[in-house]
């Protein structure tokens, strides 16, 4: 194996990340050691170089959205071969092992929670979508979450409705794919402008979520009908309210899994659940599997499951990640809506 850098996050809140050799990485019976050609910025790495996620060991290395060329193999992987593309979701958050972290030449992979992809979709445009998978599939099929069916490639329709808020951001989108995957119908609210772009993910009825008597408004539309859940991926504490008072009104699952729990729960209506939603939960259930596994290898190599966001390449290189998370801080330059932030490493 090469030699392995990492940007390496010497102090917490410190700036920028110091480019250094690490460890060469090598996989455990039931990993995958890949080769990194793309990573993405998310938010929370962001939050966790400031020092706002407490289980994190400094120094340390970051980053959890990857995608490159498999290059070693533990002895129990039976769905991976060396020379497979692939994307994952890189566990640094849950496992506080710098093995785990993305960005670095070389990251180690937990084998459910990577997928194969196809010659057609690009290392960088694959990059963008792990943890919004993995965050998705978390609220929607984790059972103390709202407890869905899986998706499969084939879906049985199912006469039961999910509300998706936030549904063409990063990680909503992947919500409305994968709930209808699942079979279910959904219900999303988003600006006008993005309604087309909602259906396209497969957006069932699509509302504007500027509508002033927004509750009341979703309610109606789902009168007589069987709602599952509020998958709300907004990061905004109104709307979380606002989901909660609209299943207060609807018939079935009274729970919000929302992806911040920045709210005030005495507004949130008697018998209505919110629940924070934590992406690293599905890698020891058997979501993980069902999701990263089962489904993904398939849906992606058959066209499936749309590719959304697109990437926004800021930059090649270890030493470009820190520009490109300090870009998406500022509001007139970050990645538009549809794009994400990544970082080549050629």
């Amino acid at each position: 194996m090469e030699e392995n850098y990492g940007a390496i996050l010497l102090k917490m809140a410190r700036k920028p990340f110091s480019i250094e050799e690490t460890d060469s990485r090598y996989p455990d019976e039931n990993e995958i050691v890949v080769k990194n050609a793309a990573v993405s910025i998310n938010p929370v790495d962001a939050a966790m170089q400031g020092g706002y996620v407490v289980n994190l060991t400094v120094p340390g290395i970051l980053g959890a959205d990857v995608a490159g060329e498999v290059v070693e193999v533990g002895s129990q992987v039976t769905r991976f071969s060396v020379g497979d593309r692939v994307m994952g979701h890189a566990l640094r958050l849950a496992t506080d092992d710098d093995r785990h972290a993305a960005f670095q030449n070389y990251t180690v992979l937990w084998r459910n929670m990577a997928s194969p992809i196809p010659p057609s979709l690009s290392y960088e445009d694959a990059s963008t979508m792990p943890l919004g998978i993995s965050t998705a599939a978390s609220a929607l099929f984790q059972k103390d979450m709202l407890g869905l069916e899986p998706p499969v490639l084939y879906p049985q329709a199912r006469d039961e409705w999910v509300i998706v808020a936030g549904s063409t951001g990063n990680v909503g989108s992947h919500g409305v794919r994968l709930a209808t995957a699942a079979g279910y119908k959904v219900l999303v609210t988003a600006k006008p402008s993005s309604f087309d772009l909602a259906r396209s993910l497969g957006a069932t009825e699509v509302v504007d979520y500027n509508d002033k008597d927004l509750v009341n408004t979703v309610a109606q539309k789902l009168s007589g009908k069987r709602v599952v859940g509020v998958f709300d991926a907004s990061g905004q504490g109104p709307s979380i309210i606002t989901m909660a008072q609209v299943l207060a009104k609807c018939e079935g699952n009274k729970t919000v899994a929302a992806v911040v729990d920045n709210f005030a729960r005495k507004d949130v209506p008697k018998g209505v659940t919110v629940k924070l939603v934590f992406a690293i939960a599905i890698r020891e259930t058997d979501v993980g599997k069902k999701v990263w596994e089962d489904f993904l290898p398939d849906a992606l190599a058959t066209g499936k499951y749309p590719i959304f966001p697109k990437a926004r390449v800021f930059g090649n290189g270890l030493d470009v990640i820190q520009k490109a998370m300090d870009n998406e801080d500022d509001k007139k330059t970050k990645a538009p809506t549809g794009q994400k932030a990544v970082v080549t490493l050629n």
